[in-house]
């Protein structure tokens, strides 16, 4: 009896210590939060605010479609389920209007709610950690100048565990630490701000890295590249020349992507394309060059050996050569040449050539679409042909454009095609 009262004593103390620590864990660095405090807003720190907002992209997950700016409801599907983005409006019933700047800059800085609950990172806090507490306090300002809007904030839809706050109290004690920007010495003022906007509000790690088993990222892979959950895009790495590395480009080129969608070298579709038109176009040129300048500083990955695939079926080509010649040439060109200004080349293309070939196929059946922005207000798209075209026929190009006018890698197979279109219910 002494025995069984000894390991039931040792059982709940060890689950009282590790309670204890996963608390403090969930709480290092934060402060009690400041009684009675007001921001005084002015035109200029609301300017300010509406810019670092843009920056963030904070309006593409707070707003539904048709939906009032910023009063949430938008569902983030997440491999865990579905996270419904909250009112950021100064509605004090359901927004934040009855928030303090420093239970904001807590929300942004510490993932935790004005109540004390923990917030799941489909917000991505690991990355707003690095904002400044004058940003945060911009944003806030910002937020409080919009019109309010009653929308109630919707229940998420997530699997147990992962709708408990223990499991992500978990989470959180594992891979979240609360951070701010950690400036180079040995760098330019211009890298270190890059650095502060790609880290911070620009939160490009989130797409661009690739996730564990629980959804983290670690700093060690960070912009290697990684599929975007649920979403299946491949986000291809930004410290690689032969994915979307920009090390050996001209800074104007960065800053032509990121503000207009296009650059002499490639351009933007997909998601990518949804952060160029709500985010990147609106960066000042200062900022759009300090970006860049950190991008090409990104330590690159080595290709320690080159792309060596297996030669295609020659009935694969063949079919794929006339599937080509029949709906991509008049546009993209007889040897894949494109027309600059118009359509992409497709030779020498590392788009193409990637080794995940997921969003070739995704742009073949669905098409693919530039954003319209300020510096290239009327872009070329291309139309979806899953209406048109078999899985052997988008299987058989794709595998023809990798293969063609100088480009190699390795075919794609109809079983790609088809997880690609249930994947996404096409």
């Amino acid at each position: 009896m002494k025995r069984i009262l000894w390991t039931i004593s040792s059982v709940l103390a060890a689950l009282g210590i590790a309670a204890a620590l996963l608390i403090s864990l969930n709480l290092r660095g934060e402060e009690p939060l400041p009684a009675g405090e007001t921001l005084q807003s002015t035109p200029e720190l609301i300017q300010r605010g509406e810019y670092l907002a843009r920056v963030g992209n904070c309006m593409a997950c707070h707003t539904t479609q048709g939906g009032a700016p910023f009063a949430g409801g938008r569902g983030i599907e997440t491999p865990f389920g579905v996270v419904h983005s909250s009112n950021l409006t100064p509605d004090k019933a359901h927004g934040i209007g009855s928030w303090t700047s420093a239970e904001f800059w807590r929300a942004m800085h510490h993932g935790r709610s004005k109540d004390g609950r923990l917030l799941y990172p489909a917000f991505p806090y690991p990355n707003y950690t690095q904002v400044t507490r004058e940003d945060s306090d911009a944003i806030f300002a910002y937020l409080h100048s919009l019109p309010a809007a009653a929308e109630s904030n919707r229940d998420h839809a997530l699997r147990f565990p992962y709708n408990t706050q223990a499991a992500l109290g978990v989470w959180r004690a594992l891979f979240f630490t609360p951070g701010a920007p950690q400036p180079e010495p040995t760098q330019s003022a211009e890298y270190n701000r890059g650095a502060y906007l790609v880290n911070g509000l620009g939160h490009c790690t989130a797409c661009h890295t690739p996730r564990n088993a629980l959804g983290a990222t670690t700093d060690a892979k960070a912009f290697t590249g990684g599929q975007i959950p649920v979403q299946n895009w491949y986000a291809p790495a930004l410290n690689a020349a032969h994915e979307a590395g920009v090390k050996e480009w001209k800074t104007e080129d960065v800053m032509a992507l990121l503000k207009t969608g296009v650059a002499p070298q490639g351009s933007v579709l997909g998601p990518m394309a949804e952060v160029v038109f709500r985010s990147t176009q609106y960066l000042t040129d200062a900022d759009a060059r300090a970006m860049a300048v950190y991008l090409q500083v990104l330590p690159q990955q080595d290709r320690k050996t080159p792309v060596t695939a297996a030669a295609p079926p020659a009935s694969a080509m063949a079919r794929g050569s006339k599937v080509y010649e029949q709906h991509c040439a008049q546009c993209h060109g007889d040897q894949g040449q494109g027309e600059p200004g118009a359509f992409p080349a497709l030779a020498g293309n590392r788009a193409v050539t990637l080794a995940d070939p997921t969003n070739l196929v995704r742009v073949v059946l669905q098409g693919g679409y530039l954003p319209a922005t300020e510096g290239n207000p009327r872009p070329h798209g291309m139309p979806p042909f899953q209406q048109f075209l078999s899985d052997e026929d988008v299987a058989a190009v794709a595998t023809f454009v990798r293969n063609s006018w100088g480009n190699q890698a390795p075919g794609v197979g109809t079983i790609e095609v088809y997880r690609a279109r249930e994947r996404r219910g096409l």
